[in-house]
């Protein structure tokens, strides 16, 4: 049996932790939900992860945060950024700094797939 790619989701949002891993289990990945930045450093599993789904604000390390400590350490999963407090300002930042892509809460299912999709062919 083939290996099912590792998301792991970073939203300080209990009702996006229980929801998002759902629905990316009927996808067909694996998924791991983490409460914050810190929480996830701690897991491990920044490093197993295929494709990391981090919102922007959260207390703590932000997701923004987040990508540049992971990139600071070589770690490259390439990121899915997911807000509810963007302006569409921030999506040309996102993508220079190596997002794949930023999606407005509420987002698609569609659109999250097409964004996991896109960032599992940069890896």
């Amino acid at each position: 049996m083939a290996q099912r790619s590792l998301i792991a989701v970073v939203d300080d949002d209990e009702s996006v932790r229980e929801s998002l891993p759902d629905l990316l289990r009927e996808f067909g990945f694996a998924a791991r939900a983490f409460a914050s930045a810190e929480e996830l450093l701690a897991s491990g599993c920044a490093d197993e992860a295929q494709c990391l789904i981090l919102d922007i604000a959260m207390p703590g390390l932000s997701g923004w945060d987040l990508q540049r400590e992971l990139r600071r350490h070589r770690q490259t999963a390439p990121v899915v950024f997911i807000t509810a407090h963007g302006d569409e300002a921030l999506l040309p930042r996102m993508l220079k700094h190596g997002a794949v892509e930023c999606l407005f809460k509420p987002f698609s299912d569609t659109a999250l797939l097409g964004a996991i999709q896109a960032a599992l062919q940069v890896k």
